[in-house]
């Protein structure tokens, strides 16, 4: 009887001189964490309050750490488009300290999960337990605001428009979401999760899973892509902004894909809705044009300023292009003003509106070319089902 108390001693042992060397391993590596997730946000501060203003180096990750638990909002949320490389001054300190009884928060453009990552990682470095429990509160929020009825999470909460309170896959929402829950569930970064915090996680990604493959588009009965949001109550394609109709979305659909790709043991139903999607980003990719920016007369508008256009270019050498939004019916390319209404061609959209979003791009180019190919591969190899 004596020596179980020792070997659970033992254990204790064993797991504290884990997390000491954890620490020291990351930082033997001498990488930076990284700061991508982030970047659409920075973008967007930088957009409003331009880029003239003091930064910490990647490198400061505790500098950056620190701001990310300023910024985390006490019920475990964070706002959107913030900058945690910015060298807070007394005054920004001031309204961050009373911006963190602000309820709720916003998933949108990469946020939150991007700083539960972060922060595991700053934790796995310093030891420091504050980053630890700023982690383990911005997880607790995930798990709390996943939508019952699908499994998806929302683009913020609490809603103050009519899409906010939507299953969200714009802007790389639910697939990010569960990108991080799968992180957590595999790699030792987050080895300070909780049992009973794992077993959310499980049930979290298990239903997040089911989600995706339920909310994927059908046309005549054929899968095709994903929208960029559903309302939670019948689960049909909804409206995001004005000029975002309800549509197939290629971009975050690709995001979709990708995760999908990422699942080490895919049940059959996963390689189906990957094979479907990748017939239909095949099937309608657009040939013979290209999309051209060039310099012209700048311009003001109320959310950017440009000194570009943006044209459609006829170019039987041009490179594979796909819209932004394709028809829930037909998945002709659906384009829009900022007031929603839908227009027949590219030239017919405001200028504010041709260079404020990427109305086309190449977004699958690298899945057809390389990734679905070598997932292929990795499914034919041994030990595949």
């Amino acid at each position: 009887m004596a020596a179980r108390p020792a070997a659970r001693v033992s254990v204790r042992r064993l797991a504290a001189l884990l997390w000491v060397a954890l620490p020291c391993a990351a930082m033997a590596q001498g990488q930076d964490i990284a700061l991508r997730g982030f970047q659409d946000g920075i973008n967007h501060w930088q957009s409003g309050h331009g880029t003239d203003y003091p930064r910490y180096r990647p490198d400061q990750y505790r500098q950056i750490a620190d701001n990310l638990v300023a910024l985390q909002r006490r019920g475990g949320g964070w706002a959107v488009n913030q900058d945690p490389q910015r060298i807070l001054d007394e005054a920004a300190r001031a309204q961050v300290s009373a911006d963190q009884a602000t309820p709720g928060g916003s998933f949108d453009n990469r946020n939150i999960y991007t700083q539960v990552s972060y922060l595991a990682e700053a934790f796995a470095r310093s030891g420091e337990a504050r980053y630890r429990d700023a982690a383990v509160r911005g997880l607790d929020f995930i798990l709390a605001e996943q939508i019952p009825t699908c499994g998806g999470w929302p683009h913020s909460v609490p809603s103050r428009t009519s899409y906010h309170g939507h299953i969200t896959f714009a802007d790389d929402v639910t697939s990010g979401v569960l990108t991080t829950l799968r992180r957590v569930q595999r790699e030792p970064v987050f080895g300070f999760i909780t049992a009973d915090q794992r077993a959310r996680v499980e049930a979290a990604v298990t239903a997040g899973d089911a989600c995706l493959l339920r909310l994927q588009v059908r046309q005549d009965g054929v899968p095709t892509i994903w929208a960029g949001q559903y309302d939670r109550t019948t689960l049909q394609p909804a409206q995001g902004r004005k000029f975002e109709l309800p549509a197939l979305v290629t971009d975050e659909s690709v995001g979709v894909v990708r995760y999908l790709m990422s699942i080490p043991d895919p049940s059959p139903e996963v390689v189906a809705s990957v094979n479907a999607a990748m017939a239909w980003f095949q099937a309608h990719a657009l040939t013979g044009w290209r999309l051209e920016t060039f310099q012209t007369t700048p311009e003001q508008f109320q959310f950017h300023r440009t000194t570009v256009d943006r044209r459609l270019v006829a170019d039987t050498d041009a490179p594979l292009l796909w819209g932004r939004f394709h028809d829930l019916r037909d998945s002709s390319v659906v384009l829009a003003n900022r007031e929603g209404e839908r227009v027949a061609t590219f030239d017919q959209i405001p200028r504010e509106r041709r260079t404020g979003y990427h109305w086309y791009g190449t977004w699958p180019q690298a899945l057809i070319t390389t990734e679905y190919p070598r997932w292929q591969q990795r499914l034919a190899g041994p030990g595949a089902r």
